[in-house]
């Protein structure tokens, strides 16, 4: 069963990712912000490693910036596919040279279409990750 982590600071959008994904068949691991995600992927008793993460840009504690980047200094989890969900269209720029960031998808944002983007990013991360 593929893994997708969540990383948003606002509620209902977790909650409405968990939803989603789950009625795909994928397992959904949540978190509110940057430095919840990287403890939970970093937890050296049970680090988890999910198949793609979508991630929200701005949140307190760490933001996605700094979590990406900080991504991208793990060897293991450097070749995770990203799926920036953002509210800001001109944070494109930030991420131009992350190599693991797959697409950018902004709110409000089209379930079905996220979705699709999800189905690729774990294609995309079947074929680089073998």
């Amino acid at each position: 069963m593929n893994k997708i982590m969540i990383i948003d600071d606002e509620k209902d959008v977790l909650f409405l990712l968990k939803v989603l994904i789950e009625k795909e068949g994928y397992q959904a691991i949540q978190a509110s912000n940057g430095l919840e995600a990287y403890n939970k992927l970093t937890d050296t008793s049970n680090p988890i490693k999910p198949d793609v993460i979508v991630l929200d840009i701005m949140m307190p504690e760490m933001d996605g910036y700094t979590f990406q980047t900080k991504l991208q200094q793990i060897e293991e989890l450097r070749n995770i596919p990203i799926i920036i969900l953002t509210a800001k269209g001109q944070t494109k720029d930030l991420f131009e040279m992350a190599s693991n960031v797959y697409s950018f998808v902004e709110k409000p944002f089209d379930p079905k279409n996220l979705l699709n983007t999800i189905k690729g990013a774990i294609e995309y991360g079947n074929k680089n990750n073998t």
